[in-house]
This record gives C-alpha cells, sequence and structure tokens, in this order.
C-alpha cells in the first residue's frame, strides 16, 4: 500500500501522489478546453459537419481510446509497481507532451486563444510528469 507522506522525509508527498494529481490537472485542462470549444462560434455545426474531424465511428473510438489513457495514468500511477508506473508516466507524458505542443501550434485566432493556453498549460504538466517519473527517487515506492 502507497503511503500518501513519506516517511523517508517527513511531510513530503510521495511521489505517486504527485503524479496522481498532476494527471488529474492535465485532465481538468482537457475537459475544460473541449468544453469551452463548444462556444466558439460555428464550432457545433462544424462538429454536425461531414468536414468534422471526427466524422466516423473509428475516428471517434481512436479518439476516446487516446483520451483514457490520461485517465487511467491517475490510478495507474499509485496502484502499479514502481517501475511500470515510471515508464508509463514517462512514455505518455512525453507523447501527451508532443499531442499539446502541436495544438499549440497548429491552433490559431482570437477565439481560440484559450484552448492555445490550456495546450500549454498542459504541456508544462505532462513535462513535469516526465520529469518527475524521470528524477523518481529509487528508494521510494
Amino acid at each position: 500500500m502507497v503511503s500518501i507522506i513519506d516517511s523517508t522525509k517527513e511531510g513530503k508527498v510521495n511521489t505517486t501522489i504527485k503524479l496522481a494529481l498532476l494527471w488529474v490537472s492535465v485532465m481538468c485542462c482537457y475537459v475544460y478546453g473541449d468544453f469551452f470549444s463548444l462556444f466558439v462560434p460555428g464550432r457545433l455545426q462544424n462538429m454536425i459537419d461531414t468536414d468534422a474531424i471526427l466524422d466516423n465511428p473509428l475516428k471517434l473510438f481512436a479518439a476516446a481510446v487516446l483520451m483514457t489513457i490520461p485517465s487511467l495514468m491517475i490510478p495507474f500511477s499509485v496502484i502499479l509497481k514502481r517501475s511500470i508506473s515510471q515508464w508509463l508516466n514517462i512514455i505518455f507524458g512525453i507523447i501527451f507532451t508532443g499531442i499539446m505542443l502541436l495544438i499549440t501550434f497548429t491552433s490559431s485566432g482570437a477565439w481560440w486563444s484559450f484552448y492555445i493556453y490550456l495546450a500549454i498549460v498542459e504541456s508544462i504538466l505532462t513535462a513535469c510528469i516526465v520529469w518527475m517519473a524521470w528524477k523518481w527517487p529509487v528508494n521510494q515506492l
């Protein structure tokens, strides 16, 4: 069982909890970004039109699978063995940092400034996940 407080350093929060909380923050930003995007003029109509990015069941399923990963990393960061959790956090942290940086540099327009801002915040959070997992103390669970 993972202790929230690391017993080797009084008052220090365990790395597993820090990683899980970072993934929670990332997920909150994802949800808010997608929710706020519904208020961009023409967005809902574009989602209905055949020009939408997720215009078929396979693409929608792939998007669901992709977005399941950060959701699962929340509990996986805490319950998996340290070595497995460490590598999953590094791998998926890098992947999601890359995705968010891509979104940052391909989004434009005043109506999308909130999305760019959130993508930058998400990139920072996932980069912190990678850094923290990489620097995970060996003597900690």
